[in-house]
C-alpha cells in the first residue's frame, strides 16, 4: 500500500514538473528529451511554429474583430440615415396637396359652390396620397363598438341604433396597413 501511493505522488510530482530552461544549458537542449525521445531543435522548432500559428489567430482575431466593430458603426450610421429620410417619399406624395391649396387660396372663388368643389378635389387628392403609402380610414358609423378601433367620447341613450354601436363619428380613424394610427372618437348608442 506504501509502494502504491510513493508510485502515485511520483507520477504526479512528473506532470506538475516545471519546463526546462530555454537556454542552451540544460540537458534537454543538448539530447534527447526522456517524454518524447525528440531532439532539441525539434521541440524549438515545434514551439516556434506554435507561435507563430499563435501569433497568426491573434492577428486573424483582431482584424475580425475590427471588421465586426467597422460593420456596427456602418449598420448604426445607416439606419440614422434611413430614419432620416424615410418620410421623404411620403412628403413628395403630399407636395401636390400643398400645391393645390396654394393655389386655391390665391384665386377669388366666383361662388361657394366653386369654392366647394375645389376643396372637395383637394380632399379626394389627400385621400388618394394617403391610399398610396397604405393609410386607410376605419369604417365606424353604424359598426359595433370596438375599443381597439374606436374612442368613445359620448354614451347616448336611444332606440334608433342597436345597442352598443357606434351612432355617428366626430373625428375618422385611420390605420397604416394593419396598425392603428389613430383611432375614431365615436359616440355610441346605449339601450334604454
Amino acid at each position: 500500500m506504501a509502494d502504491k501511493k510513493q508510485s502515485n505522488s511520483a507520477e504526479l510530482e512528473l506532470d506538475h514538473e516545471l519546463p526546462a530552461a530555454e537556454d542552451g544549458d540544460s540537458p534537454a537542449a543538448e539530447g534527447a528529451s526522456p517524454q518524447n525521445g525528440g531532439s532539441a531543435s525539434e521541440t524549438e522548432s515545434e514551439l516556434e511554429k506554435v507561435k507563430a500559428e499563435r501569433a497568426a489567430y491573434l492577428d486573424r482575431a483582431a482584424r475580425i474583430q475590427a471588421e465586426f466593430e467597422n460593420f456596427r458603426k456602418r449598420s448604426v450610421r445607416q439606419q440614422e440615415e434611413f430614419r432620416e429620410y424615410a418620410v421623404a417619399d411620403a412628403i413628395k406624395s403630399l407636395l401636390p396637396i400643398l400645391d393645390s391649396l396654394d393655389r386655391a387660396l390665391k384665386t377669388k372663388a366666383v361662388s361657394l359652390e366653386d369654392f366647394r368643389s375645389g376643396i372637395e378635389l383637394i380632399d379626394k387628392q389627400f385621400h388618394d396620397a394617403l391610399a398610396k403609402l397604405g393609410v386607410e380610414p376605419l369604417e365606424a358609423e353604424g359598426q359595433a363598438f370596438d375599443p381597439n378601433f374606436h374612442q368613445a367620447v359620448q354614451m347616448v341613450d336611444t332606440d334608433e341604433v342597436k345597442d352598443n354601436h357606434i351612432i355617428d363619428e366626430l373625428q375618422r380613424g385611420y390605420k397604416l396597413k394593419d396598425r392603428l394610427l389613430r383611432p375614431a372618437m365615436v359616440r355610441v348608442a346605449r339601450g334604454g
